[in-house]
């Protein structure tokens, strides 16, 4: 599994809808990108100038909502995830 650093958390993207309400099959090419996902790893939080550590907002297994074009995608064993910054979480689910 990964292990994030900092202030970044490890998330897997909630799929959307592949089908419109009239049946009709979107492909990959027209579908938006997910901004939900559930939280699978967190890092140890921010260090201040100081040294300090600020511990993160979130958890694992938070559902959350993220901005729209935020993060990198990586795969491993098979599976996507998505690296974001704690700042771009917009709101817990």
């Amino acid at each position: 599994m990964i292990k994030p650093l900092g202030d970044r958390v490890v998330i897997e993207a909630l799929a959307k809808e592949e089908v419109t309400k009239s049946g009709i099959v979107l492909p990959d090419t027209v579908k938006e990108k997910p901004q939900e996902g559930k939280i699978v790893a967190v890092g140890t939080g921010k260090t201040l100038e100081n040294g300090q550590k600020v511990a993160l907002d979130v958890k694992v297994g938070d559902n959350i909502i993220f901005s729209k074009y935020a993060g990198t995608e990586v795969k491993v064993e098979g599976k996507e995830y998505l690296i974001i910054s704690e700042r771009d979480i917009l709101a817990i689910i």
